[in-house]
């Protein structure tokens, strides 16, 4: 699939401000599964200096500072072509030792998945988000494929979805609890379930095709599960469905906040709550 994407994001202050610095995490990635054809960025007010950076999960950056004056408003207005490539999200062979859960990594593999394997917003898993973990994988008597097809089933299933356009990822047990969430409340419910059974799981921010029909369209969240001799494999349980050529990937970090497409702070001394408008436009063409 090849994709255009235009995405404008506004930041409107009720009183002016002084912008700290800002990391703008709206660059497609580029990896086996998609390539960066073209990539645009403007920003208003100019930045006084701007740096492309590589962080830690990495995701590429745009790292930025501006002049010392007062705004009113923060407008990031990216343009993007990218082509996907992964029709079958089921390219793979497991290692024999990962096929059944709970996984026990090998210890090199472990340490670097160490940041994945626990909960990102709660010190201690949700007990409730433990059982269900620990009942579909019973069900499924062990198998990691058929825990992850039914884990994504279950939320899209059972779980209402809500819409709710900005705001942090609520802690899974809430989640749970409420039975309802927005996409990036079940993207944190997902990852929690995996890392109940020992599955390394991250946090994807990103782009879903959806009905080419709808005139707006909205960021979008997913997980993406540690899965050896697949690599990192997406499942979007909003959807109901494994992630293939239809979803364009952002970011992907083992905290949501790390993922965010844009963050950042205000000067020392200005204090404002700032309203977020955005605008996104996705196109599919011929190759």
């Amino acid at each position: 699939m090849l994709y255009h994407i235009s995405h404008t994001t506004r930041y409107h202050y009720p009183q002016p401000v002084k912008l700290g610095p800002q990391t703008v995490r709206l660059r497609p990635r580029s990896d086996g599964s998609q390539h960066l054809q073209q990539f645009s960025v403007t920003i208003l007010p100019p930045p006084d200096k701007l740096s492309e950076i590589l962080d830690m999960e990495g995701n590429v950056c745009l790292r930025l500072w501006f002049p010392d004056a007062e705004v009113t408003e923060l407008k990031i207005h990216t343009e993007a072509a990218v082509k996907t490539f992964r029709d079958n999200p089921f390219d793979y062979f497991s290692e024999p030792w990962a096929m059944t859960a709970p996984v026990e990594y090998p210890q090199a593999i472990a340490t670097h998945l160490a940041p994945y394997l626990h909960p990102a917003l709660s010190t201690l898993p949700s007990p409730a988000v433990v059982e269900m973990a620990q009942t579909l994988l019973h069900d499924v008597q062990g198998n990691v494929g058929l825990f992850l097809a039914q884990l994504t089933q279950t939320i899209y299933q059972d779980f209402q979805y809500f819409h709710r356009p900005d705001g942090d990822s609520q802690p899974a047990g809430i989640t749970m609890r409420q039975q309802a969430g927005s996409c990036r409340d079940f993207a944190v419910l997902f990852m929690e379930a995996c890392q109940a059974v020992g599955l390394a799981a991250r946090f994807v921010s990103g782009y879903q095709e959806g009905d080419e029909a709808q005139e707006s369209r909205e960021l979008h969240a997913w997980p993406e599960v540690y899965i050896p001799g697949g690599g990192w494999r997406g499942f979007d349980p909003t959807h109901g469905l494994a992630v293939s050529d239809r979803h364009v990937p952002l970011a992907a970090a083992a905290h949501p906040k790390d993922a965010a497409p844009v963050s950042g702070t205000l000067q020392p001394g200005y204090f404002a709550q700032s309203t977020l408008e955005y605008e996104i436009q996705l196109s599919r063409s011929p190759e």
